[in-house]
């Protein structure tokens, strides 16, 4: 808290709360905000993760509602003495996923994460 150097006298503190730069310079304020991005998990807007992202959150929304809805089925199964109601449950819990996962838009068509000037189809021969 006291310095030897200054006689005793208190050290100043930055008032802005930035440690390496003198108490008068106002805060950087682009450091402060976080970036928020809107939209559906996974996705970002600036088509900087290609796809992977997307296609992670795909199948974790399909493959989360097969098991949540094949547990639901089992349990009603056990409950009633039938046997039907969990293979209803997966399917119904699969269609679930995916109809999530387009209401969120993952499943669009998107373009490439390139500049797009790749050739398309298979590739010509040049005569010779």
């Amino acid at each position: 808290m006291f310095s030897r150097k200054t006689g005793g006298k208190p050290l100043a503190r930055p008032v802005n709360g930035s440690l390496g730069k003198p108490p008068n310079e106002p805060p950087n304020k682009a450091a402060k905000t976080p970036k928020t991005t809107s939209g559906a998990p996974g996705v970002s807007t600036d088509d900087s993760d290609g796809g992977y992202n997307a296609g992670i959150a795909v199948f974790s929304y399909i493959v989360g509602g097969i098991i949540l809805w094949s547990l639901i089925g089992w349990g009603l199964d056990n409950l009633w003495g039938t046997r039907w109601i969990v293979l209803a449950g997966a399917l119904l819990g699969a269609a679930g996923g995916f109809y999530l996962s387009h209401m969120h838009g993952l499943t669009s068509n998107r373009t490439s994460a390139g500049d797009g000037k790749a050739a398309r189809g298979p590739s010509q021969d040049e005569e010779q």
